[in-house]
């Protein structure tokens, strides 16, 4: 595995054969870094079935300098430059990364297979305390406040559902933040769930095939229209790992791994 800055500072992690015949973007979730896909990118699976894993933390977070425009449609279009520049043809986005992987999906800059994990489909999904900071975070004065002191109490609090061995690492790793680009950030962010409703029309309209995985204990909803709206689409798959939450990525990396397989392998059936 190797760590490198580059893209004007940008986190970029690789592991895998350099001649790989398939190569893989992973995207991480908001507040995150590369860090979090370490897990992932050591399971044996993906360099036996041949994959290079390139890992790229979303511009910004983890103190990353950020670009100027904030919009998931701009993080899509940078990060489907990248795709296409680095040779990567399956794309992997968790959390905030997997709403930016589905825009990439539907604004048409990226048209391999696609792997979300744990992604939002509508604002109603997402946690309820980050919808709280959100709408704090537009008051002058107090906004900058509330940041600041999430970002001090979330490390602690998150270390609970990391796994033991990976939680003191992880949780520095998201207290590691600007609060005023984690404002800026989430506020876009939201704006782009409003401009939408929802996003699974938008996402099985892509064309792509898609697999939406899940943590059986998963703290970001589903409604049931939006489960029915997946299920109907016939290039989605729907994938439950159990013994898992929102960081299915760190808790169970090997099931991960698997699907992150068989998405390459059905992208090579393509060609």
């Amino acid at each position: 595995m190797s760590t490198e800055s580059g893209r004007a500072g940008w986190d970029i992690r690789k592991a895998g054969p350099e001649d790989a015949g398939h190569r893989v973007l992973l995207l991480p979730g908001g507040l995150c870094t590369t860090e979090f896909y370490a897990d992932v990118m050591a399971e044996p699976a993906p360099a036996a079935a041949g994959l290079g894993l390139v890992a790229v933390t979303l511009p910004g977070f983890g103190r990353t300098p950020p670009p100027e425009d904030l919009t998931i449609e701009n993080y899509a279009a940078l990060l489907g430059e990248f795709a296409a520049e680095a040779g990567c043809d399956v794309l992997v986005g968790h959390s905030l990364g997997a709403n930016v992987a589905i825009e990439m999906a539907a604004a048409g800059v990226f048209r391999g297979p696609v792997v979300l994990l744990s992604p939002t489909f509508s604002r109603g999904d997402e946690a309820k305390f980050l919808g709280v900071l959100d709408r704090v975070g537009r008051v002058p004065g107090l906004g900058a406040l509330a940041w600041a002191a999430m970002l001090k109490v979330l490390p602690r609090a998150m270390k609970r559902e990391l796994p033991p061995q990976r939680a003191e690492v992880l949780a520095a790793d998201l207290g590691r933040n600007d609060p005023g680009f984690c404002r800026r950030s989430v506020r876009h962010y939201y704006e782009y769930l409003d401009r939408h409703g929802s996003l699974v029309a938008r996402l099985c309209d892509s064309g792509v095939p898609v697999w939406v995985v899940r943590g059986d204990r998963d703290e970001i909803g589903l409604t049931e229209e939006e489960r029915q709206g997946l299920l109907a689409c016939p290039r989605v798959t729907l994938v439950t790992v159990p013994d898992a939450g929102h960081m299915a990525l760190v808790e169970q990396p090997a099931r991960i791994a698997e699907v992150i397989v068989e998405a390459a392998g059905a992208g090579a059936g393509r060609r």
